[in-house]
């Protein structure tokens, strides 16, 4: 995949553990700054200190909003997006709701996103929708990535990493023939090793989100030496 600058560039260097410190999310930080990384990716409530800690530095913010379930109200969800712009995210990755795609209420799947895209967008803010996919067949993901493009997601993701199951190829590839060159594709769950990360890649995957960036930034420098 060539130098070290082109395997940091696809990583969302993650920390979402329920028992996450103030003092882990610092070191997230610098070790993103460290080794260049896309962005890091933590809960709404630590985007400042994240903020403050990345002041000068071309590391992006991401911040989960109504993670990891999706079953709060879409006032929830817009007030969650609103609260980290405000503290300094560039980009959210929102859970849609789970439980309405499977009950084929498309209407209100797509409200709840085009929701939280107008709440970003009108800050310059991307967003990034997680589906969950270890809960849903084939056709309600591809119903989720038609969803996403209506509201007008700058992105389709795999998983929260929480919900059982992890990215595949598989999906990653179901999530590239839908959505094309319309919406980036970040893989997310499971994604730990160097090898698997490239087979996300070449299945269309623009971003990986990952709690193991050094240990694959680790195994990439082996590979190529």
């Amino acid at each position: 995949m060539g130098n070290g600058k082109d395997v940091a560039k696809y990583i969302e260097h993650t920390l979402l553990k329920t028992d996450a410190t103030p003092n882990q999310v610092v070191k997230l930080c610098t070790e993103a700054k460290e080794h260049g990384f896309r962005s890091v990716c933590v809960c709404s409530s630590y985007v400042s200190l994240c903020k403050a800690h990345l002041a000068g530095s071309k590391v992006r913010i991401c911040s989960v909003i109504g993670f990891p379930l999706g079953a709060m109200s879409t006032q929830a969800k817009v007030a969650e997006t609103g609260r980290a712009i405000k503290d300094g995210a560039d980009e959210v990755d929102m859970v849609l709701h789970v439980g309405y795609l499977k009950a084929d209420d498309d209407d209100y799947v797509w409200h709840d996103i085009a929701a939280v895209v107008e709440a970003a967008h009108a800050h310059g803010v991307l967003v990034k929708v997680i589906f969950e996919t270890a809960l849903l067949t084939d056709e309600q993901k591809r119903r989720a990535c038609a969803l996403c493009l209506k509201a007008g997601a700058d992105y389709v993701k795999t998983c929260t990493g929480f919900g059982g199951g992890g990215a595949t190829v598989e999906d990653i590839r179901l999530m590239k023939e839908e959505v094309g060159d319309r919406a980036g594709i970040k893989a997310a769950g499971g994604v730990r090793d160097y090898e698997k990360m490239v087979a996300m890649i070449n299945a269309g995957a623009t971003c990986i989100g990952t709690s193991s960036g050094i240990a694959i930034m680790q195994e990439a420098a082996g590979a190529r030496a």
